[in-house]
């Protein structure tokens, strides 16, 4: 992924981010109210990525047309939810951009569900170093022994990542 440009910044209205915090709500559960702040902008890209600013701090992201936090807001506000943590020897991989493989996953929460965005966790911290979208449900998933099973659109170290604000 090439740099990544900030396009448009604009103020939302009190309306809108309570719409958003309600799409995000649906996504996330009751921690979607960690989200919230007293001043929430959106942030256009020449990427064709739109991010909300929560006090002047990346902490959301449309991915595919879902509300979901960016792995900025997550390692600043853990949530438990849409969670699949990889061994240490997935790492490695993962923040270089690969999609996370079935036999390098050690744990998956019960609310993954397939096309839904995802948070990959590493095992040995409980950091956040992917967002991903799932490609089975999280019963699938674990059935599972081979095969891709998210598909990775954002990480460690990423032009999103290394977005200055």
């Amino acid at each position: 992924m090439s740099r990544i440009i900030p396009r448009k910044r604009h103020t939302i209205r009190r309306s809108q981010a309570q719409e958003l915090l309600a799409g995000l709500r649906e996504e996330i559960g009751d921690a979607a109210e960690i989200f919230s702040g007293e001043r929430m902008e959106v942030l256009e890209t020449d990427a064709g990525i739109s991010l909300y600013l929560v006090d002047r701090k990346p902490m959301l992201m449309h991915l595919g047309g879902i509300i979901f936090p960016t792995l900025r807001g997550l390692l600043e506000h853990p949530i438990p939810s849409r969670r699949v943590v990889v061994d240490s020897g997935a790492v490695p991989f993962v923040i270089k951009g690969a999609d996370v493989m079935r036999p390098g996953i050690t744990s998956i929460t019960d609310d993954v569900r397939s096309g839904r965005p995802v948070q990959v966790v590493e095992e040995r911290h409980g950091k956040p170093i992917a967002i991903g979208i799932a490609l089975f449900d999280a019963g699938e998933m674990r059935k599972k022994t081979t095969g891709k099973v998210i598909k990775t659109h954002y990480y460690v170290g990423d032009a999103l990542w290394s977005l200055e604000i």
